[in-house]
């Protein structure tokens, strides 16, 4: 599932600032991301908005951008939840080998015995 992922183009909702849309929970900021304009409509009204308003601003990336590059360059621990609130999401978080080991969770108390 992880190379399927990373090599996916997929929609990731901007936020009222132009940056990605995330969450945090459990002390990790999730980048929230899509399959398709139907399930990011979904999430959009699963959030309070209307079916009118549900045609959210998005970016199109590949999943390889989100964790090479942009989870790495999020403050803290960050994974990728991929179609929060369909049918069948998924969860890519912050461990080696799906992430770069920089920012990897369970590279941490390694890292702190070197």
């Amino acid at each position: 599932m992880v190379g399927e992922f990373r090599r996916a183009p997929v929609l990731v909702p901007l936020d009222g600032a132009g940056g990605l849309w995330s969450a945090e929970l459990g002390g990790i900021r999730w980048i929230c991301a899509f399959t398709d304009e139907a399930a990011l409509a979904r999430f959009a009204v699963a959030q309070g908005t209307t079916e009118e308003e549900a045609a959210w601003e998005y970016r199109t990336v590949l999943g390889a951008r989100l964790l090479d590059v942009v989870v790495p360059a999020v403050a803290g621990p960050a994974g990728v939840a991929l179609d929060v609130g369909s049918e069948r999401p998924m969860l890519f978080p912050p461990v080696k080998g799906i992430v770069p080991d920089e920012a990897a969770v369970d590279g941490e108390d390694e890292a702190r015995h070197e």
